[in-house]
């Protein structure tokens, strides 16, 4: 069959055409989704982890991470964040304020970053109205899963809703895993030097707060997952073990082979002080008794150690009673180090001399350190320098933190100015710093002392509180119920429970008064309304009859229902523990930690007042319903505060 050019040219037109037809869909649709894959990639560099954008479930994220707590607030500054550097590239360091929103009728949370990004914009010459660029920053959002929607109230502030079934999750994860702590980007070495008593003294009430303290932020960075190195750095070496040994040697002197009966330390201490001060023979020999020791002499080696070890077993009396942890490095630890550190100190060329002594300037300081006195002796600026040296470069500390009463504040700012003027260490990379704290006061709001005028042995202080702990066991009734093992065990939670507390409880910058009066008060922000809360919270469910195990299981399968408002705003508070924690540590005042738990307890009783969890028959008190996902709501709250407890030291009970 013949065919002619022109069906040839109509038949090629035709398949071009259908050609056309058929790829040109194809390539538009294969353009669109690069386009889309080249944005979600920009988008996932820029999106982290808390962002949980849509392709990424917030599932996949918890089982990611583990077992973590998500803290909700940097959750979200990140999405604002995003947000914020999508509508407004070229604003660099644009203030990211989000905080938790006070007035729960107008959200959960509040991002309060327009005003000032006008404020930005207007020094450049740019006035664009708060209210426009929170309208931009809302229009940026990121998709993500934590968000239900946002309002923009008054001049700019965007109201932030959370999503209930977000919420939810969290509250799921944190049943089956436990309270854990938040995602640690790098474990870090913490030294805190807390406590720090003098051997041949008793401990005093002014000690409490130290070891109270530091115990604490010991447990804080503990529990987030560091290394911490919990130090006593005791005043254990000076001129005033010359004028012990002289007494021990006269008063024992058979001491090499017998160990003496040193009852008490204190009066052994002031009566060798009455010697020195008025006996010039006997002030001599403690001095020959200071060059014979700091020669490492074996026999005044000896009465040394002896003279330590009795204040040792003193201290650790206390340290039982308060459950603390620590390690004794005193000054005596650092003594062949001072020589290293005052010879480094001279050859950088920063040692000036001053009728005799050898003294340091740091920059910005007007005071000097004394390295070397006039007399050859080395002092507590050279023990400090050689004792932060150490921390620095042989433990390798990333953070050193300092307790001690405000009073030393300014010699640690200039031990610290020291240390960098030296070149030992960046405050940009290291973390130095001191928690000061003000003192203990009595009643009469005047230093804390006995009747008599005497400071308060901190030994005499503790037996005290034990004795009122149990009168207030007793005028409650609680003997009356509980065995004489769970009676003695609740007389001991609510009396060192009650001391800590009141102490944390108080920034830790200003002076408190001690009254036990009010620490063991069962009303108000202490440790005994807050302990008789936990054990109540505990006591729901053994009353259902509900056992641990049946909890543990409906934790995996139940849904934690929060319809009710008093179930929203009691979830959405336990959730804020992860956030409480970044504060502290951030700051280290730890009375944010014991007003969130109190905020806990009181919202708690907010909602058994308001929504039951076990439902009973009138007439019979018998159960007819629990409702599990209650259940599981008291169960979330009683994990966190006692997780709470335990960073501030505090033993809770079952039953009280």
């Amino acid at each position: 069959m013949d065919i002619y050019p022109g069906c040839l040219l109509h038949f090629s037109n035709l398949c071009l055409s259908m050609t056309m037809i058929i790829v040109l869909p194809i390539l538009l649709i294969l353009a669109c989704l690069f386009v889309l894959f080249v944005l979600s990639g920009k988008m996932e560099k820029k999106i982290t982890f808390c962002q949980l954008i849509e392709n990424k479930s917030l599932q996949e994220e918890m089982s990611q991470n583990g077992k973590a707590m998500l803290n909700i607030n940097q959750c979200l500054q990140q999405i604002f964040g995003e947000a914020i550097s999508t509508a407004y590239p070229g604003l660099e360091n644009a203030p990211l304020m989000v905080t938790l929103n006070q007035q729960a009728k107008f959200g959960d949370y509040q991002c309060n970053s327009a005003m000032p990004m006008a404020q930005m914009m207007k020094a450049k010459g740019q006035k664009v109205s708060p209210r426009e660029i929170a309208e931009k920053i809302v229009q940026n959002i990121p998709n993500n899963e934590l968000i239900e929607r946002t309002e923009i109230a008054g001049p700019g502030f965007i109201n932030v809703h959370l999503k209930r079934m977000f919420v939810s999750k969290l509250l799921s994860n944190l049943l089956v895993n436990g309270v854990q702590p938040p995602s640690l980007k790098k474990k870090k070495k913490v030294v805190v030097d807390f406590s720090s008593p003098n051997i041949a003294k008793e401990m005093h009430v002014g000690h409490l707060r130290s070891t109270i303290i530091g115990d604490s932020m010991c447990r804080l960075f503990e529990f987030l997952g560091n290394e911490v190195l919990r130090l006593n750095h005791v005043g254990d070496w000076g001129t005033q073990f010359g004028m012990l040994i002289a007494h021990l040697q006269d008063k024992f002197p058979n001491y090499l082979s017998v160990s003496p009966p040193i009852g008490d330390l204190q009066a052994f201490y002031k009566a060798s002080k009455k010697r020195f001060d008025e006996d010039e023979e006997f002030k001599k020999r403690a001095y020959q008794c200071v060059v014979k020791l700091q020669s490492k002499e074996p026999d005044f080696i000896k009465a040394w150690n002896l003279i330590c070890d009795v204040s040792r077993n003193e201290f650790q009396k206390v340290y039982n009673c308060l459950d603390i942890r620590i390690e004794e490095r005193g000054e005596s630890y650092y003594q062949d180090m001072m020589t290293v550190v005052v010879k480094e100190f001279e050859e950088k060329g920063l040692v000036q001399l001053d009728e005799g002594r050898k003294i340091v300037f740091a920059p910005g300081q007007s005071i000097p350190l004394t390295i070397v006195k006039s007399d050859g002796g080395y002092t507590y600026d050279t023990s400090d320098l050689a004792a932060i040296k150490n921390r620095l470069f042989d433990e390798k500390a990333d953070i050193i933190i300092y307790v001690t009463d405000s009073g030393q504040a300014v010699h640690f700012q200039v031990v610290f100015a020291a240390a960098q003027l030296i070149g030992w260490y960046d405050p940009k990379v290291t973390r130095v710093e001191h928690a000061g704290f003000g003192v203990v006061l009595g009643e009469d709001k005047k230093k804390f002392k006995t009747r008599s005028g005497d400071t308060v042995r901190l030994m005499d202080l503790l037996e005290e509180g034990l004795k009122r702990s149990m009168d207030k066991l007793k005028e409650k009734g609680r003997d009356k119920v509980l065995t004489p093992e769970e009676l003695l065990k609740a007389q001991r939670a609510v009396a060192f429970g009650c001391i800590k507390y009141a102490d944390l409880s108080h920034n830790r910058i200003n002076d408190y008064i001690f009254s036990f009066d009010k620490m063991l008060d069962d009303r108000g922000n202490t440790a005994a309304y807050l302990l008789y809360a936990f054990t109540r919270i505990r006591s729901i469910a053994r009353l259902a009859n509900i056992q641990e195990a049946t909890l543990h299981k409906a934790a995996e399968t139940t849904e934690v229902l929060l319809d009710h408002e008093k179930e929203w705003k009691l979830g959405k508070c336990i959730l804020r523990f992860p956030e409480i924690l970044q504060k502290i540590t951030d700051d280290l005042l730890l009375h944010t930690l014991c007003d969130y738990l109190y905020e806990l307890a009181t919202t708690f009783t907010e909602f058994y007042d308001n929504c039951y969890c076990v439902e009973k028959d009138r007439q019979t008190g018998e159960v007819v319903k629990v409702n599990m996902w209650r259940m599981l709501i008291c169960e979330a709250t009683a994990a966190v505060m006692a997780k709470g407890f335990d960073i501030l030291g505090i033993n809770p009970v079952q039953r009280m």
